[in-house]
């Protein structure tokens, strides 16, 4: 099995600590009338926006993060590695069409939609077997597919009954943005305990 580099902690720590930085500094910068509940991320980075910016650098360093972290996940089946370099792809994506001020528009919902897919798709496909380290093996991945699953479900629910679709589309975002760095600890715990390099 091949080895995941030491490196990888940094580009799969990030993911997180960015997106989430990001978006806290942005609604700072919007002030009281931005509501994290109610309305999403994409607003933050909406053209026009106090800490659009912020939000834009957020979801472009984002991006370069799945995209290393994808890179250095050597162990994972190929298919997870290009469904999690597109989700990075898909993050600058949302930068090139962004949303209205407003919060709606197709074209960008259907870039969202289509990172939001990829994210969740990604820990199944790069499933290795019962012999991979934990975060690679075939059930941790279809739980994980599972509940990003949800989260997307959720917030496609608070969307069209208009009511919390910030806060589902925050949580979700977090688990997919947070997953990676679980796996690359699994990959280098895996290869510490068994004197891989």
């Amino acid at each position: 099995m091949r080895a995941v580099p030491s490196w990888a902690l940094v580009p799969s720590g990030c993911a997180p600590v960015v997106l989430v930085a990001g978006w806290t500094t942005a609604a700072v910068l919007e002030g009281p009338s931005y509501d994290a509940a109610r309305q999403t991320i994409s607003v933050l980075a909406a053209h026009g926006a106090a800490g659009f910016w912020v939000m834009t650098g957020a979801l472009l360093a984002l991006g370069v993060c799945h995209l290393g972290t994808a890179w250095a996940l050597r162990p994972a089946a190929t298919a997870g590695r290009v469904a999690l370099a597109a989700g990075g792809v898909a993050a600058f994506a949302v930068v090139l069409v962004p949303a209205p001020s407003s919060g709606g528009a197709l074209r960008h919902g259907a870039v969202a939609a289509t990172g939001f897919v990829v994210l969740a798709l990604w820990p199944v496909l790069a499933a290795a077997g019962p012999a991979a380290p934990w975060g690679l093996r075939p059930a941790p991945c279809l739980a994980a597919t599972a509940v990003m699953g949800l989260g997307a479900l959720w917030f496609l629910v608070e969307t069209n009954r208009h009511g919390a679709p910030g806060l589902a589309e925050r949580a979700v975002t977090c688990v997919q943005s947070l997953w990676p760095f679980v796996v690359v600890v699994s990959c280098l715990y895996h290869q510490r305990t068994n004197g891989t390099t």
